[in-house]
């Protein structure tokens, strides 16, 4: 496939704003992960962003207002992101810039606070919720179009857990096709209480920090994220970028709506189309950010894919024990966080593991190693059997 460049990038979560903080945390091996207490839920532990309450929006934009939204753009404001943008919005268009982000959860949490208000009687909904602008599906990429004074296509995907990672392959598609030049592409999801007790409901609640790998894993531990890239064609602007976007590969196994297919066809159908796509073999891949949610199942499935396209010669890790699972903004928020591995020559091993699991083959790395790399791969694998996985080639 033809490649893109990733000419700026930045990431918000519970390890700290920006590439810098986000680096800094991975390096110190410094999770962001703390006793839940959010929306009535105080079990398990959550990755929850510092100041979501306290951040207004543009006034022109209030009617976006919801956490979801505000996570957006405070991400938006990082790391001289917007004013990348801009840039480009000036030298194509604003009619040839694309947005494209997933979510799962959406302004979720303003529903659930607007049905606590409804009216008795008669079950409606209080005037003042502006379904709409917040809990819509639709809400988060219309925000950071508008919040961007972009016009070009404006997507939703919303693939459960691989959202924003499919989020890149539709974009590539959108550059590819002609309809657009460059595209803003991401992923935000937010805490609120039905993500929180669904996945309590399923038992899929780690009791303490989520430890990815671990022989005595026993779940996930939610937290949420925003993350962004500009996507555009290698040279037009002369930019070298953060890093190239080779290759993904996409399916959808279908196998159960919560429980991952045990023989990993659908993840391993993923990665070969990836390593395919990008032109690579499994030998050129230096590591490989692991899905990784830390429940039983995921991982062990995971880990027999990863084996059966990889072997056990690369590296590979899962970083939500510093973020938690992010959900529809994991994809986007550990394709950074891939990206600034392949910048400072490190792996981040995986946090929390007392012991790997014995009945692992691949390589899984529990302490951050020095090492260069030119080639890696990011997983994400969601409910009902849907799989991405991404290529990113340092510039």
């Amino acid at each position: 496939m033809t490649p893109l460049v990733v000419t700026a990038g930045t990431a918000l979560s519970a390890i700290g704003p920006g590439l810098a903080a986000t680096g800094q945390a991975l390096a110190a091996r410094r999770s962001g992960l703390e006793p839940c207490d959010f929306a009535g839920v105080s079990s398990g532990y959550a990755g929850r962003v510092a100041g979501v309450e306290a951040h207004a929006l543009p006034h022109a934009l209030r009617n976006f207002d919801c956490r979801n939204n505000r996570l957006a753009d405070m991400a938006l404001n990082l790391d001289g992101f917007a004013a990348h943008v801009a840039e480009a919005r000036a030298f194509y268009g604003p009619a040839r810039v694309a947005v494209v982000m997933g979510t799962s959860t959406s302004g979720i949490l303003s529903a659930e606070m607007a049905y606590a208000r409804r009216d008795a009687a008669s079950g409606a909904m209080p005037a003042d919720f502006d379904q709409e602008h917040t809990q819509d599906l639709f809400s988060l990429p219309r925000y950071v179009a508008a919040a961007l004074d972009l016009g070009g296509p404006v997507l939703s995907v919303s693939n459960a857990c691989a959202s924003s990672s499919r989020a890149f392959v539709d974009a590539w598609h959108f550059i590819e096709a002609g309809l657009c030049d460059a595209a803003v592409v991401g992923g935000v999801d937010s805490l609120c209480g039905m993500t929180l007790r669904g996945f309590g409901a399923l038992g899929l609640i780690a009791a303490g920090p989520t430890r990815p790998c671990d022989v005595a894993r026993d779940g996930i531990s939610v937290g949420e994220a925003a993350g962004f890239v500009l996507l555009e064609r290698p040279g037009v602007r002369g930019a070298t970028g953060l890093a190239r976007l080779l290759g993904f590969g996409a399916s959808s196994d279908g196998h159960h709506m919560s429980s991952p297919d045990p023989a990993g066809r659908g993840a391993i159908a993923a990665m070969r189309h990836a390593l395919a796509r990008a032109g690579l073999t499994a030998g050129d891949i230096d590591y490989i950010n692991l899905h990784g949610t830390g429940s039983q199942a995921n991982d062990a499935m995971e880990d027999m894919a990863v084996f059966s396209v990889f072997g056990d010669r690369v590296r590979c890790s899962s970083t939500k024990g510093w973020t938690g699972h992010t959900l529809g903004a994991s994809g986007a928020l550990e394709a950074v966080m891939s990206i600034l591995a392949l910048q400072q020559g490190f792996v981040p091993g995986c946090l929390n593991v007392g012991q790997v699991d014995p009945g692992f083959r691949a390589r899984v790395v529990t302490e951050n190693e020095r090492v260069g790399l030119r080639h890696v791969v990011s997983n994400a694998f969601g409910f009902g059997g849907t799989n991405c996985s991404l290529v990113f080639g340092a510039v």
